[in-house]
Formats: structure tokens, C-alpha cells, sequence
């Protein structure tokens, strides 16, 4: 890994850790509000084409789910609970992602979001003994990963780079401290359906996934300080 000078050497290098631990899948991708800007992994073609035609990153629980962590999700402990989210659980499980699987987010300078991930079909038991064997090892290797794809396009961190107005600055620095919208509208005195504009107008600034990446966002970058 060493060696990668351009994110295509890493294809091969994350195919081989993919075998090196026995799973099925092991995917890196950067993700921002309209997608994973760049990614690497070993799903089929198929299936990660299927899952940007069918606007799958807006409904997948682990992107949503991950962006409200700072450690290392089993995806058994995410909400799977709509139908949606159950909806595209079958068809994961159909294009043979697996039925199981643990996703490690990553937060890098200026906002950056990335999710490195494991995955694989077998019982909760076999599981459960993988995640105690490699669990270190496997949070060790997606920081390091993350920190080379960091290196080869370093060019890429300064689109995640925004500019907050002073109320969408406000709001996210509100929410940060604990409040909730309805504290947050009444210290600002001004409607929540207002609230929800500057909320709104910032993540998408952000290119965060929801109010909970845009205020980790807002903070790693050092736009607001709680």
C-alpha cells in the first residue's frame, strides 16, 4: 500500500485483504450528499450500479446510520426496521453482499466522511468470533487506507471545503451544545420552519447525509467549536 500512486493500485491491494481475511466483500468508499465521490471494493458491477439507480445511498442504513458514529458499526445493531431499509436488505443479500457485515466510519480533515467495510455471509456466531479475532486489526487498516487515498488525491479535500452564513453557523453550533430544533429556534428567535432552512442550507453546504454529519462536519473542519 505503500507504493499506490493512484487510487486504481488500490483495487488490487484491497481484492487481496479481502482474501487475506476470509470475507466476501471489502469496500472503501468517501462519501458526500450527493454520493461516494470515490471508492474502492470488491461488490460485483452489478450491484453497485443497481444500487446508484435505485437511489439506494439516501435510504441505506449504513451510510445513515454510520454518519451518527465514530466506531465501528455491526450493521445488526442499525435500524432495519422499515420497510425500505428491509426492502434493500433482501436485495443486498440477493446480490450477494452478505448478511453480515461491520462498517468503520472515518473522519479526515475539512469534513471529510468515509466508510471502510466488511462483509460477509455466515452464522451470528461465526460472526461475532470475527469481529473479536480482527476487530483491532481492521480498524488499524481502514485509517491507514483512508490516509493514502488522502494522499493520492489530496486535490479532492478542498471540495469539501464551505463557507457556513453566521445563522446556519449558529444553528449547527446550537445543535452541537445539545439543544434540540425547538431550543435552537426560540435562542434564535425565529420559526423551526426557518430553523429548518439554515439547518437544511448548511448540510447541503456540508455535503453531509443528515443534521448529524453536518454538525461532525462542521466541528472536524473547525467551523464551529463546542
Amino acid at each position: 500500500m505503500d507504493k499506490a500512486s493512484a487510487l486504481s493500485d488500490l483495487q488490487p491491494i484491497i481484492e487481496d485483504l479481502r482474501d487475506g481475511f476470509c470475507v466476501d466483500h471489502m469496500v472503501y468508499h468517501w462519501v458526500n450528499a450527493k454520493g461516494a465521490k470515490l471508492g474502492v471494493g470488491t461488490y460485483s458491477a452489478k450491484w453497485v450500479e443497481r444500487y446508484i439507480d435505485q437511489g439506494y445511498l439516501r435510504i441505506d442504513p449504513v451510510i445513515i446510520g454510520c454518519a451518527q458514529h465514530f466506531h465501528p458499526v455491526d450493521w445488526k445493531n442499525l435500524d432495519w426496521t422499515t420497510k425500505a431499509a428491509r426492502q434493500f436488505q433482501r436485495d443486498a443479500i440477493d446480490n450477494g453482499v452478505g448478511n453480515q457485515g461491520m462498517s468503520i466510519p472515518i473522519r479526515g480533515p475539512q469534513g471529510q466522511y468515509a466508510l471502510f467495510s466488511v462483509s460477509h455471509n455466515c452464522s451470528d456466531d461465526q460472526w461475532s468470533a470475527f469481529i473479536s479475532d480482527n476487530r483491532r486489526n481492521l480498524i488499524l487498516l481502514a485509517h491507514y487506507f483512508n490516509k493514502k487515498v488522502l494522499e493520492i488525491e489530496s486535490d479532492r479535500i478542498g471540495e469539501t471545503r464551505a463557507h457556513l452564513s453566521p445563522r446556519e453557523n449558529e444553528a449547527l453550533t446550537l445543535l452541537a451544545l445539545g439543544y434540540n430544533r425547538a431550543q435552537v429556534a426560540q435562542t434564535m428567535a425565529i420559526s423551526e420552519h426557518t430553523l429548518r432552512a439554515y439547518i437544511e442550507s448548511g448540510r447541503h453546504k456540508l455535503g453531509a447525509i443528515n443534521t448529524v454529519h453536518a454538525v461532525a462536519c462542521a466541528i472536524n473542519s473547525g467551523m464551529i467549536i463546542v
